[in-house]
């Protein structure tokens, strides 16, 4: 992408949009100049845990600016997840320590802020900043969701992070819902369901 000299880029992107529990967390990242890349970069979904761990250290070590914002299940349900998760883009923009002319968004829908977006696919893949934005918010969601199996126990979220997996499912189907839960979801919404309609 051809930039203006001046122009300040930040990537944005999410992790747990596909999710049955847990928030929808999004990341925003200033990376410096093109020059001294963070080797390694890479959407976050091929990365192994251990590696996305390690970068994430160096991106927020190297970054000009970092921020996440997240949205909760409450809102997940309330707005649904995809404006759900340009909310929580929102919040992470509006956490910056640096205020960007231009935002990469990965995927086609942009959130609405106040500077030129550009929303692309696949950008987890093809641009540095949307790649560290995809790890900050990925290694942040999975801290999250690992506490949340120590308050939640037997779901398993330390092992899936609230993925749709058999585990998970046949968690849920013995013990019902959990608060962070994802009511709106259909195989939570069918669960609820049937559990409402058995007397």
């Amino acid at each position: 992408m051809v930039t203006a000299a001046m122009d300040i880029i930040a990537g944005f992107d999410e992790a747990g949009r596909g999710c049955l529990a847990g928030p929808v967390i999004a990341a925003a990242v200033i990376l410096p100049p093109e020059g001294n890349p963070i080797v390694g970069l890479a959407d976050s979904k091929v990365l192994s845990p251990k590696a996305r761990i390690r970068l994430a250290d160096i991106i927020k070590t190297e970054a000009l600016a970092f921020a996440v914002g997240r949205a909760d299940p409450l809102e997940i349900d309330h707005y649904n997840i995809l404006r759900a998760s340009l909310l929580a883009m929102q919040r992470a923009f509006q956490s910056l320590s640096l205020t960007p002319t231009c935002g990469l968004i990965d995927g086609p829908h942009c959130p609405d802020l106040p500077f030129e977006t550009r929303g692309i696919i696949h950008g987890d893949r093809l641009e540095p900043s949307i790649s560290a934005a995809s790890i900050l918010a990925k290694v942040a969601r999975d801290e999250e969701m690992i506490l949340a199996d120590t308050l939640f126990p037997g779901y398993g979220f330390a092992l899936h992070k609230g993925y749709p997996t058999a585990a998970h499912r046949k968690a849920l189907m013995a013990l019902g819902p959990s608060p962070i839960h994802r009511m709106s979801f259909k195989p939570v919404k069918a669960l609820t369901t049937l559990l409402e309609a058995t007397p």
